[in-house]
C-alpha cells in the first residue's frame, strides 16, 4: 500500500513538475531520452539567475570561471567574454544553460560560438547527463554525477541542488 501511494505521489509530482518546464526543454529531454523536469532543474541549478519572485530561471548567457560565476545580458556579451578568457589561457570555463566545462568537453563544445547557443548546450548537458544516468540507473544520481562524476562530496551536494529546483517546479 505504502509504495502503491508512493509511486503514485511521484508520479503526481513528475506531472505538476513537468507543466512547469518550458516546450524547448520537453523537445531536447524526449530527443535525448532524459526526464524534461530534471532537465530543467539541473539548467536551473546550473545557471540559474534570481527573479524578483525569488524563483530560479536558467540563463543561457552564463559562464563559471575557475569557480567565479559571470552573467552577461546578451549572446554577444558573453561570447566576448568567453573568448577574452579562452585567449588569455583559461580552459576550466562552465558555459551556458547547463554550464558544460571547456576543459571536459571542448570537443562536444566545438567553438565559443556554438558552445553558448542555447538548444546545442541543452543537447550537450542533456547528452552528459544520459551518460550518468547509464551509470548511475537514477535521475537524481545522475544530476549529482553531471558536474562532479568523480567526487562524491561535490555530486550529493550537486544532486541536493537539483532536487531543491525539482520542488520548486509548480
Amino acid at each position: 500500500m505504502r509504495a502503491a501511494l508512493a509511486a503514485g505521489l511521484a508520479l503526481t509530482l513528475a506531472t505538476q513538475a513537468a507543466a512547469g518546464v518550458p516546450e524547448g526543454y520537453h523537445r531536447v529531454a524526449q530527443a535525448e531520452g532524459v526526464p524534461a523536469d530534471v532537465l530543467y532543474a539541473l539548467a536551473a541549478a546550473e545557471s540559474g539567475a534570481r527573479l524578483s519572485t525569488g524563483a530560479a530561471r536558467p540563463w543561457p548567457w552564463t559562464l563559471n570561471v575557475g569557480g567565479r560565476p559571470e552573467r552577461y545580458r546578451t549572446y554577444r556579451e558573453a561570447l566576448d567574454a568567453l573568448e577574452r578568457h579562452l585567449a588569455a589561457g583559461k580552459r576550466n570555463i562552465d558555459i551556458g544553460l547547463m554550464q558544460v566545462n571547456w576543459h571536459w568537453h571542448e570537443e562536444r563544445l566545438q567553438d565559443p560560438a556554438r558552445a553558448l547557443d542555447p538548444y546545442r548546450n541543452l543537447r550537450i548537458g542533456a547528452a552528459i547527463l544520459r551518460e550518468q544516468y547509464e551509470r548511475s540507473g537514477h535521475w537524481l544520481e545522475a544530476s549529482g554525477l553531471y558536474h562532479a562524476p568523480s567526487n562524491t562530496t561535490n555530486a550529493a551536494r550537486h544532486r541536493a541542488r537539483v532536487q531543491h529546483h525539482l520542488e520548486a517546479l509548480p
